[in-house]
């Protein structure tokens, strides 16, 4: 397993919509295991293929429903059904590994539910109300159709969060990737 280097905001794969998983290769096995790899070595809650600069509709995931309960798992070619009200909590901060050392109340339904497969073909169903896994599975959908949570909030608010990036030494142009093992993204 690999840490790769995570895609931030102003990279082309973020803008993208991602391709259909067609086939469970070894490539993507190996893919699946280096985004759990990556996922952790950056104590991300999830993280989408785009963000490791793949185009396959895939995301890990990692976090805590509203039961307290740690999730952990993977969703091949998710269809994401959202549920309950749209809440916007100005204390609840929503953040990205690709907008790394930022986070913005962002408006979510309370809940939804994602349905896919495993690596194994077997079909899953991942649903929270209410909890950060809500909220993630949201949030990664958005990464495989092309829209960062940014693109969610206010352009004035958007613009605050890409200086905040610049103005941390994180680059918006040129080279748009930090690695988990050799930088410590800022706390959100």
């Amino acid at each position: 397993m690999t840490v790769r280097p995570i895609t931030i905001v102003g990279h082309r794969a973020l803008s993208q919509r991602t391709r259909r998983v067609r086939q469970v290769t070894d490539e993507l096995r190996t893919l699946v295991a280096d985004m759990f790899e990556t996922n952790d070595a950056a104590n991300g809650a999830g993280l989408a293929a785009p963000q490791v600069g793949s185009r396959w509709r895939l995301f890990v995931y990692s976090c805590e429903d509203a039961s307290g309960t740690l999730r952990r798992g993977v969703v091949i070619n998710p269809v994401l059904e959202r549920f309950g009200g749209i809440e916007l909590d100005a204390e609840t901060l929503e953040g990205c590994l690709s907008v790394p050392g930022e986070g913005f109340p962002t408006a979510r339904h309370r809940g939804a539910r994602v349905r896919g497969t495993d690596l194994e073909g077997a079909e899953v169903v991942v649903e929270d109300e209410g909890g950060v896994l809500a909220r993630a599975l949201q949030h990664e959908v958005d990464h495989l159709d092309g829209m960062l949570y940014l693109d969610r909030l206010s352009p004035t608010v958007k613009r605050e969060a890409l200086d905040a990036v610049r103005d941390r030494g994180w680059r918006v142009d040129g080279i748009l990737t930090w690695d988990p093992r050799e930088l410590e993204a800022p706390e959100v």
